[in-house]
């Protein structure tokens, strides 16, 4: 049994004010039942926690980076990814960004990464680019969309996936810079992008905040470049020559 200090500290952490108003009630004997009761409460509020951190991060399915085809890619830095997942980068705001075409991995790699984010006790929100700034643009007057800015500026690790992938108004690249510029060395934002910074021109074209947009997010980042041909395109091919195979052998 834990001693009688350490019992009442867990219940305070555990703001059970009732308890700790009659803890000098407290004997042998019941001291012995609560270390077990307290414990119970612990890791259900604990696993509470993690299931709602992990239904707020909206990272859906995805392939554990213990299956991913690392020989796959012609050039990536299997090092540093795991690297970030030691998630040392969330304490200096770091921005990870990884450049590559499309079926490359990035993806992947980020929910991965955002999930170990939330298993070890942190808030995360995946969202695509496009879901994120068409949710900003559609909100109805300056109060809603403080709310939403909000929504995306709090979590610990922001990842925006797919940027690039579609091109976007003046007013979109204002929102994601207003993201980016709140999020700005206080916590990190992560990025999946199909095209380099020098490309991002074409991405939010006229867009004079695409420059300091920029600056933001290069300043404190770890840029990973992926380079290879679509993993889901070769998926595609072999499921094809399988059911054509197969079509043959039905013959």
């Amino acid at each position: 049994m834990m001693n009688n200090n350490a019992l009442h500290q867990q219940a305070s952490y555990l703001k059970l004010y009732g308890l700790l108003a009659h803890w000098d009630e407290l004997d042998d004997k019941l001291a012995t039942a609560l270390t077990k009761w307290l414990a119970w409460e612990q890791d259900e509020r604990q696993q509470r926690s993690l299931r709602r951190r992990l239904n707020s991060a909206k990272l859906g399915k995805f392939t554990p980076l213990s299956e991913f085809d690392w020989t796959w890619p012609t050039k990536i830095n299997q090092q540093r990814i795991h690297a970030l997942m030691q998630l040392s980068f969330l304490d200096e705001a770091i921005n990870p960004v990884l450049i590559g075409s499309n079926g490359v991995g990035k993806s992947t790699i980020a929910k991965n990464l955002g999930h170990t984010a939330v298993m070890q006790g942190h808030t995360v929100l995946f969202t695509t680019a496009a879901n994120m700034l068409n949710d900003l643009a559609a909100q109805d007057g300056d109060m809603a969309l403080r709310r939403r800015l909000m929504y995306y500026s709090k979590p610990k690790l922001l990842i925006i996936d797919e940027v690039g992938y579609l091109s976007y108004s003046n007013r979109h690249a204002d929102l994601l810079f207003e993201i980016v510029n709140r999020r700005y060395e206080r916590v990190s934002t992560m990025i999946t992008t199909n095209r380099p910074f020098s490309g991002w021109n074409e991405v939010f074209p006229n867009a004079a905040c695409v420059v300091s947009l920029i600056d933001r997010l290069v300043h404190h980042s770890d840029v990973i470049a992926i380079e290879g041909e679509s993993y889901r395109m070769k998926e595609a091919k072999e499921q094809a020559a399988k059911r054509q195979k197969s079509g043959k052998g039905r013959k």
